[in-house]
């Protein structure tokens, strides 16, 4: 539990996408940082992430696009309230197919969930069992419990801002922090190095 309230890629790009999308956006990019996660999990179980843990190649590509993505984001973000016509004036919604997409490729990109699962799942496998049903079984919890902390900040992030005189302000502040967030996110995993 304590991992998965630790803020993270996923956690800020909930929050952002509920601010800017509402509470079906944010329950949309919920379920595809999920998803996203479930790659990662797949990707322990078969020794993916072994290879891209090895490889400073695999590991360097991975990293970078995932950290240009997340500052593409974050810019976006930052743009979109720029360059509104109307600030007192709630932005359009992107839809929750599109959050659903960018919260796949979000956590997909996490090249430190891919070096988390394989650093941290292995300590609590059984040597005398097969390792992939193992690392499967408990990379899914971890998904669980990541996603239930993301679907609590939805819903207490739709709480906050759907009602009360200063609604508007309060999505612009949020939408402002997140994707300030994402791009400190981003430059963070730019600088992330293959012995974490």
């Amino acid at each position: 539990m304590l991992l998965a309230i630790t803020p993270g890629p996923g956690l800020a790009y909930v929050i952002a996408r509920t601010a800017s999308g509402g509470r079906a956006e944010g329950l949309a990019s919920s379920l595809g940082t999920a998803l996203g996660g479930l790659v990662h999990v797949a990707a322990a179980a078969l020794g993916l992430s072994l290879l891209i843990a090895q490889s400073a190649l695999a590991f360097g590509l991975l990293k970078w696009i995932g950290a240009a993505y997340l500052i593409w984001l974050g810019v976006q973000m930052l743009r979109r309230d720029a360059t509104a016509s109307d600030p007192l004036q709630p932005l359009p919604r992107q839809g929750a197919r599109r959050a659903l997409l960018d919260g796949i490729a979000v956590e997909t990109l996490n090249v430190k969930t891919a070096l988390f699962f394989l650093a941290f799942l292995p300590q609590f496998t059984t040597p005398a069992e097969p390792l992939a049903p193992q690392l499967v079984l408990l990379g899914c919890v971890c998904v669980l419990l990541n996603t239930s902390m993301d679907v609590f900040a939805v819903l207490m992030t739709h709480r906050l801002l759907r009602s009360g005189p200063a609604r508007i302000a309060r999505e612009t502040w949020m939408r402002r922090i997140s994707g300030t967030t994402m791009l400190g996110l981003g430059v963070f995993l730019a600088l992330a190095r293959r012995e974490a």
